[in-house]
């Protein structure tokens, strides 16, 4: 599994997680988190959002066109990998949103543990 911090306006948010086939993904808010949603269609309300495919919002944040050749060429990333792609340009992105990879020694903070099979 593969994880990602997700920042609003440098503050934590949340996590964004990818299970170990890539499948799915899962972005938890941090159970402390009371500042602005990450997205409009993804309110603080639901603390939990989860999807079968790369998350729509996150999928938008992603360089296309000569910036998306590059990035891949550059980085030696997969064009499908779009979870390596959003953290490679995570630093730079349009907006208030910045992402960060999480490791395994991180605290999870409350938010419950992701393996892709738990859907509901």
């Amino acid at each position: 599994m593969r994880k990602a911090k997700v920042f609003v306006s440098d503050k934590e948010a949340g996590v964004l997680y990818e299970s170990e086939l890539g499948k799915s993904y899962r972005f938890s808010y941090l159970a402390n988190y009371a500042g602005l949603p990450v997205s409009l269609t993804m309110p603080t309300s639901q603390r939990i959002y989860e999807f079968n495919t790369f998350p729509p919002f996150f999928d938008g944040l992603l360089p296309e066109g000569y910036q998306l050749e590059g990035l891949l060429k550059t980085g030696k990333i997969d064009r499908n990998d779009m979870f390596s792609q959003l953290l490679a340009v995570g630093d730079d992105l349009v907006g208030n949103v910045t992402i960060k990879e999480a490791f395994d020694h991180d605290s999870n903070d409350g938010i419950r543990p992701f393996n892709g099979e738990d859907q509901s």
